[in-house]
């Protein structure tokens, strides 16, 4: 028998993965469990992803487009009109309104760089891209700045189970950004 045309089995890999990380967290992936959740040959996932680390880069690149991909399309980045700070926390707000087994499993892949220096460069990308959204409004230390307090804000929330504060959140940016930003 031939081999099966399946030109959508690396993107149903990496769906796996983030399905796998995001129900037993990483110490749940390898490439069996992947291959049985994406219900391919267990070769299909070393044969796409020679290692674990190649299936973590793939997944985190993934998971990070979610929130810098809501900042580029939302347009206020590129009016000068628009108050960055009520962007931030609206955006914010609704990344947390949504299900919050994905930005838990956003931040596990993230943080998982700690350990994990193939994953450092992807992590590094989220921030440089993100805060080159921000840069459109302000300076580039000031963007840097905004970067790390929404991940502090995120990682409180998260890591303490309490709810996004718009408020807390809207003065703590208010106070970073020059006025009439």
């Amino acid at each position: 028998m031939g081999r099966r045309y399946d030109p959508d089995r690396r993107q149903r890999i990496i769906d796996a993965a983030i399905r796998v990380v995001g129900r037993q967290g990483i110490a749940g992936l390898s490439h069996r469990s992947v291959a049985a959740e994406a219900d391919v040959p267990l070769g299909s996932t070393t044969y796409h992803f020679k290692t674990l680390d190649e299936l973590m880069v793939a997944a985190l690149r993934q998971s990070n487009e979610g929130f810098a991909k809501a900042m580029t399309s939302s347009g206020a980045f590129e009016d000068p009109g628009a108050d960055v700070a009520d962007e931030l926390v609206r955006l914010l707000g609704e990344w947390f309104s949504g299900e919050r087994a994905g930005v838990e499993l956003e931040y596990e892949l993230y943080l998982a760089a700690l350990r994990r220096p193939a994953l450092r460069p992807v992590a590094a990308e989220w921030c440089e891209e993100v805060s080159a959204v921000l840069e459109r409004r302000t300076d580039r230390f000031t963007a840097r700045a905004l970067v790390a307090v929404m991940d502090g804000i995120c990682l409180q929330v998260l890591l303490t189970g309490g709810d996004y504060d718009a408020a807390y959140t809207r003065e703590v940016l208010n106070r970073l950004l020059p006025s009439g930003t």
